[in-house]
């Protein structure tokens, strides 16, 4: 799954320490494991014919001013996002329609303005894979594949697939080798700062949802640092509609609802992906 842009995750292998191993010559080549991760989560003719996802639930995170905030992701192919999330009643939000972004929340002076995503960020949301993330139909989309070697995640080996998008980026997914769902991914995010670190995002608790797995618990969060977000998922609706007015520039909120709360939208829980997110 993947997808919550909605809020980014990162990539970057280099700085991760895993115990990693060679790929034997008897094991699965990178189609097959593909192939059986696919069939996984679902099926390919399934996952195409999911065109709209809202995801809701709650987030706890160490940039968040209280905890389980709750939040909606809603997603549309190819990906467009809506990512709210409500504080002491007031929603921070972010918003991509496939070509650009916006980020919307209240600040201490009691005002928002909507303000374009950097131009990292809508690259970034660009390369997002939404709905169902970079393995499913990955041809399709200008994703290729191959396979690096086996890491233990959560004490459980895990196929390395190295994913280069369109953009020349490449990202990490770990593959569980039982299972073989993906079950991690690795990304790299620019700070508010200008600083790039790498970011890991985990999945778990997979659930069937209309026959598709969906996992229900993501958490991300810095290699370099033991602070975590997690999003925890309470439903899934599939094939909504969504009006594509949706995903474009929010409107400030009006006077009466302004009130005096702090909201950082540079700082929020990265959005699967989706991770995802995708999903």
């Amino acid at each position: 799954m993947k997808p919550v842009a909605v809020w980014v995750l990162a990539s970057c292998l280099a700085a991760v320490v895993f115990a990693s191993e060679q790929i034997p010559a008897q094991d699965l080549s990178v189609d097959q494991i593909v192939e059986k991760n696919v069939e996984a989560r679902g099926g390919l003719d399934a996952w195409r014919k999911v065109q709209t996802m809202i995801w809701s639930g709650h987030v706890d995170s160490a940039n968040a001013p209280a905890p389980d905030l709750p939040f909606v992701l809603a997603m549309k192919r190819p990906n467009k996002t809506r990512f709210e999330v409500t504080v002491f009643n007031q929603k921070s939000v972010r918003v991509f329609d496939g070509r650009q972004g916006w980020k919307l929340g209240p600040n201490g002076m009691g005002s928002a303005t909507p303000r374009p995503y950097s131009m990292e960020e809508a690259t970034s949301a660009r390369d997002e894979q939404v709905i169902d993330g970079l393995l499913i139909d990955h041809a399709a989309k200008g994703v290729s594949v191959t396979l690096e070697g086996k890491d233990q995640v959560g004490g459980r080996d895990a196929y390395r697939l190295a994913a280069t998008l369109p953009s020349g980026v490449t990202r990490h997914v770990w593959v569980d080798a039982r299972t073989f769902l993906d079950v991690q991914i690795d990304r790299q995010v620019r700070t508010p700062l200008g600083q790039t670190v790498l970011v890991l995002v985990q999945y778990s608790d997979f659930r069937s949802v209309d026959g598709l797995q969906m996992p229900l618990s993501i958490v991300s969060g810095a290699v370099a640092s033991d602070k975590k977000d997690k999003l925890t998922i309470d439903k899934v609706s599939l094939n909504p509609a969504l009006d594509d007015g949706i995903f474009t520039r929010p409107a400030p909120p009006q006077m009466h609802q302004r009130k005096s709360v702090s909201i950082d939208v540079d700082a929020s829980p990265v959005l699967p992906g989706a991770g995802h997110p995708s999903p």
